[in-house]
């Protein structure tokens, strides 16, 4: 008999699993959305529009101290194949740094090669990016608006492609997928690009072709200007402006348009201190979301699957806490259920655990099958995402503790350095980040880890073992990039 304290104990770890598992046999649905929804059914191309027939668009580049990479987007979207009597550009420069001058010497540059072009700088950062958009909004009255960040690179016919899918008036938003200058560079880049390539390819498209909510990226896409002013503008209270806009606009009656045939290259983080401060942003931002707008989605008239999937796709980011304390409980339920010879709970455990597992290693397989005729060697990497999304799990928990006590924090950017092949050198460079506070919990867990797998060895509990390695590899490669990475 199993005292009840350790009882308890075992009754939160598979409560967890259970969750955990949960999240992961929701892909096996998104997949189902993705071929009966978007597989079967022909998809003819828009055709494109005369000169005469296009709208005025606003393009908007939101920037803040981006010296290595500003010029490179400036180049790219002064070069779109647009009429330049409807191509407006806005660069909304925030800089504070030598990023100001350059942009100001560029932009004059142009503006005398009879480009219409300008640099906006704010005094001040209030609503950091979400900030920058609004003060640009109001300074034109375009049509159509283009936003891309300043690590992108969009080809010469975006806009050309893009625009003509707003033909008609409820079309509020039409969103490209993501492609990457640097997905070789390294191992992280490598791991970041499958991450996104499922969620671009898979989740991004089941959700649009099933008729569900799905939402703008931040860059890579196109508004309706009149979308954005009749659901509120943009907001800046919270960390994700662009998840925020996209289910305020969809709750109001707009329709969304993905693309996943249309790519827009962009540069990975090549820096995992600048990749923690990545997926912070966005686990944080997206909870923020769900704590602002679920109530709102459940009281409303909606469908219920439509209810039912915005809450997986908002409230997925809480699993990171959950994990955390799946870290800390699995040695001790390894050891309660071996000194009470509760060997059945070893079934439910694996059951659970490959149960989610499963689903998410398919998942990334069809992504990459899906887009690239080399992908079966792609997929060599697929199993350490695993340990990637481990390794990150305190780094995001603590975005999600910070929502739960509703802690504001600064929009940090991402560091991005115009890192484009294998030999471009980036730790010299500036804007870099300082290591977690959290590194020295990080560097327990890698302790705390490798010791129970070593204990399992010992006691000859060879089928946990891989279990707990898999723990043990992913803090272990986070934290010692971390620490690699550190500025010198």
């Amino acid at each position: 008999m199993i005292p009840f304290f350790f009882g308890l104990l075992l009754v939160i770890y598979f409560s967890i699993l259970t969750v955990l598992a949960v999240y992961g046999l929701h892909r096996y649905y998104l997949l189902y959305l993705y071929y009966h929804y978007y597989k079967r059914v022909q998809h003819p191309p828009i055709p494109l529009l005369e000169d005469n027939a296009l709208p005025t668009v606003t393009v908007q580049l939101p920037i803040y101290n981006e010296q290595y990479v500003a010029a490179r987007i400036i180049d790219a979207v002064v070069n779109f194949d647009y009429p330049r009597s409807k191509l407006h550009i806005q660069v909304l420069d925030d800089s504070t740094d030598e990023t100001r001058q350059l942009v100001s010497n560029l932009v004059d540059s142009y503006r005398q090669q009879g480009v219409s072009i300008v640099a906006l700088h704010r005094s001040n950062r209030q609503g950091y990016k979400a900030g920058a958009l609004q003060f640009g909004l109001e300074q034109t009255h375009d049509d159509l608006i283009a936003i891309f960040d300043a690590d992108f690179v969009p080809p010469p016919d975006f806009l050309r492609t893009v625009v003509p899918h707003f033909s008609a008036a409820d079309i509020g938003m039409v969103q490209t997928r993501w492609a990457y200058l640097n997905r070789g560079f390294s191992l992280l880049t490598r791991l970041q690009a499958i991450l996104l390539d499922g969620h671009f390819m898979l989740e991004h498209t089941a959700r649009h072709f099933s008729g569900k909510f799905f939402n703008f990226n931040g860059t890579a896409g196109v508004f309706r200007r009149q979308t954005i002013v009749e659901s509120g503008g943009w907001s800046g209270d919270t960390l994700s402006e662009d998840l925020d806009l996209s289910y305020r606009a969809q709750l109001a009656g707009w329709r969304f348009i993905y693309l996943p045939g249309v790519s827009c290259s962009s540069e990975l983080p090549v820096d995992i201190l600048a990749f923690r401060t990545q997926q912070h942003r966005w686990t944080k931002g997206a909870l923020q979301v769900a704590k602002k707008l679920l109530p709102r989605i459940w009281r409303s008239k909606l469908p219920f699957t439509v209810k039912l999937e915005s809450t997986f796709h908002l409230g997925a980011a809480g699993s990171y806490l959950l994990l955390v304390v799946l870290t800390i409980l699995m040695p001790i339920s390894i050891v309660i259920r071996d000194n009470y010879q509760q060997a059945g709970y070893w079934i439910l455990d694996l059951a659970l655990f490959f149960g989610s597992a499963i689903p998410i290693l398919l998942f990334y397989v069809i992504s990459q099958r899906e887009l690239y005729s080399d992908w079966k060697m792609r997929v060599r990497d697929i199993p350490l995402i695993f340990a990637l999304g481990i390794g990150m799990c305190v780094n995001n928990a603590r975005a999600v503790v910070e929502v739960l006590r509703d802690r504001s924090t600064p929009f940090v950017r991402t560091a991005k350095y115009r890192i484009e092949t294998k030999h471009d050198f980036w730790k010299t460079k500036r804007y870099r980040a300082s290591a977690s506070r959290l590194l020295w919990l990080e560097c327990i867990l890698v302790g705390y880890t490798a010791m129970t797998a070593v204990c399992l060895i010992i006691v000859d509990r060879w089928s946990a073992i891989p279990y707990v390695l898999l723990f043990a590899i992913g803090f272990a490669y986070v934290t010692s990039l971390s620490i690699l990475h550190q500025r010198s």
